[in-house]
């Protein structure tokens, strides 16, 4: 028996503007990819990621407001005790236990829109690593991001706080028209 029709996130496409249309084809990997938490507010800020290097797709929307789901076991290596919620939203997986190519798969199959890997490294707030396939050939079509690792803790930290199974973000965010945008960081990030 599934959750709640309630407790479901909604299945549709939070876009805005429908036309709006964003690539990270290209991007290096010294090169970001901005998001902001929306809710909760005590971590509404702006994050920064790192697409992965040689796998996963690219965002061809705008989501205004898209859920990010905790994946639950948190490094999603297999069948997830929540995967029902990551339907038509993004994961937030933490590193560890498998390869980046195998959790953005499992989160595919799962019918999510990308995949969030965050460091398992909890003190990790400057060293963003390159993520790359596996060797075994197989692909993903979901962007994928890498995530400081104590970004990745903060928003959990928030969402246990808070008892809320997910949060609100907007992804990806254009920063160059975001006057405040330096305000907008984490306080815990190095800038």
């Amino acid at each position: 028996m599934g959750p709640p029709a309630a407790a479901m996130p909604p299945k549709h496409n939070f876009c805005s503007h429908p036309e709006a249309k964003f690539s990270t084809r290209g991007l290096r990997i010294q090169e970001y990819l901005y998001f902001q938490v929306l809710s909760p507010g005590d971590i509404r800020y702006i994050f920064t990621a790192t697409p992965a290097k040689d796998f996963g797709g690219v965002f061809n929307t705008r989501y205004q407001q898209i859920y990010l789901v905790p994946a639950d076991p948190p490094e999603a290596c297999g069948a997830l005790n929540n995967g029902v919620f990551i339907e038509g939203q993004i994961a937030l997986v933490e590193r560890g236990g498998c390869s980046f190519l195998s959790k953005t798969r499992i989160v595919q199959e799962l019918g999510g829109r990308a995949v969030i890997i965050a460091d398992n490294a909890y003190d990790n707030d400057s060293s963003y690593v390159e993520m790359i396939q596996d060797s075994t050939r197989r692909t993903a079509d979901i962007p994928a991001l890498f995530l400081l690792g104590r970004d990745g803790y903060m928003i959990r930290r928030s969402l246990e706080q808070h008892g809320l199974p997910w949060a609100v973000i907007s992804i990806p965010v254009n920063v160059t028209s975001i006057s405040t945008y330096e305000l907008m960081q984490p306080p815990w990030t190095f800038w």
